[in-house]
């Protein structure tokens, strides 16, 4: 598991992967703020970094979720990031592997991530793994200005019903 030594190392993947996407305008994460909320008082997300020869090649930011139905909680994978050079070396596999063994490990029921439509080999790559792609479900954000507006019209914020 990473720790907090691994700070800018993580962020470097983030962006890494964030120029990958076309998203890297996106990125607003400092080092401060994963610090704070990976390694701080209480901790929203683990990593896991993969290394090949000692050199850091990949990444993987995953945290709990909760599956109704199952009745139990899983991991969420939020990024899984490999070098270019190093892709089609079993990383990913790996990362992955270690990650379902993580799941089983903790008695939880499954592991769930997202992949952007336009990735084919990460499409097959996870088909290849036995991955089921659940075309029937779209993904729902709010974040800024949207977030913030929906906030304001809940009358009870911060009870605890609604």
């Amino acid at each position: 598991m990473a720790t907090v030594a691994d700070v800018p190392l993580i962020l470097h993947f983030i962006r890494l992967l964030a120029r990958y996407e076309k998203l890297e305008h996106h990125v607003v994460a400092t080092d401060e703020s994963i610090r704070e909320y990976l390694f701080g008082a209480h901790a929203y997300a683990e990593v896991v970094i993969a290394e090949l020869d000692r050199r850091p090649v990949g990444f993987a930011l995953f945290f709990p979720s909760f599956s109704t139905f199952v009745g139990r909680p899983g991991i969420y994978l939020e990024d899984l990031y490999v070098v270019e050079e190093m892709r089609a070396k079993g990383i990913g596999r790996q990362l992955l592997s270690h990650l379902a063994g993580l799941t089983l490990e903790r008695g939880w029921g499954r592991l769930d991530w997202a992949v952007l439509d336009w990735n084919a080999p990460a499409i097959a790559f996870y088909n290849k793994l036995g991955a089921q792609m659940l075309t029937d479900w779209r993904i729902c954000r709010l974040t800024g200005p949207a977030l913030e507006t929906l906030a304001g019209r809940i009358g009870l914020i911060g009870s605890d019903r609604v």
